[in-house]
């Protein structure tokens, strides 16, 4: 049983992508940050289902937090998949974009891709075998009015992830990208009116978040191995 660690894994999107990766047969973590309840309520329905999994909190803008999180994981062994799905939306326009808006997005979308991810390679390395998936988004492709932070961590992650997977290569460790357009969450459903997503996308209709978890879930398998240093859109024909 491999184990895999979900960041953001309390959300929508995550929750779908921790239990798509437990149903594969992984033991997985679900990390939250200050959603931890909604994390354990993750796991606890993987493990009523049959499944393995246990929540983490941390918060992965935070350095020696993290590290410190992730040495008491790998004091049971490395771990072989990871799906790095922490991000945070603060959006305004950049004329009107405050610094603390600025740093605190790149800190956690982009800065926490590497705070979680370096750790954990070297171990991975070790078995000859790994999967590391990021989760960006269609504004990191076409950009998004109020939306310059959120774009630039998330293409930050495209260019991120290029460079690991030629690092990563001989090793047998895959990293590549999956760029959701919009995706149906409680989140989306205040911002995105269905006249909105008809004009927006052409099939006419939200992603769901168990659309993005079946990619995720082939790009962390043995299926996927010969993929990487890709983006994958997933978001209807929007582009």
């Amino acid at each position: 049983m491999r184990r895999a660690l979900v960041t953001g894994g309390s959300g929508a999107l995550g929750g779908a992508i921790c239990r798509r990766l437990a149903a594969d047969g992984h033991h997985v973590y679900v990390h939250a940050n200050t959603g931890m309840p909604r994390a354990a309520a993750v796991a606890g329905e993987i493990a009523a289902s049959g499944g393995a999994a246990e929540a983490v909190a941390f918060d992965v803008a935070d350095r020696a937090a993290t590290g410190q999180a992730l040495e008491r994981l790998l004091g049971s062994g490395p771990l072989q998949i990871l799906v790095n799905n922490a991000g945070i939306h603060d959006d305004a326009v950049m004329p009107g974009m405050s610094h603390a808006q600025w740093s605190r997005v790149i800190d956690v979308s982009l800065n926490g891709f590497f705070n979680v991810t370096q750790p954990l390679l070297m171990p991975m390395i070790q078995t000859r075998w790994g999967r590391i998936v990021n989760v960006s988004s269609v504004s990191a492709l076409v950009g998004n009015r109020g939306q310059a932070n959120y774009a630039a961590a998330k293409a930050g992650l495209h260019g991120a992830a290029r460079a690991l997977a030629v690092e990563l290569a001989s090793r047998g460790i895959t990293v590549n990208v999956v760029a959701p357009g919009i995706i149906a969450s409680p989140a989306t459903e205040q911002i995105f009116s269905k006249e909105t997503i008809d004009r927006l996308v052409p099939m006419k209709r939200a992603g769901t978040p168990d659309e993005v978890a079946e990619l995720v879930s082939f790009l962390a398998s043995e299926r996927a191995a010969y993929i990487s240093g890709q983006v994958v859109s997933i978001n209807g024909a929007m582009i």
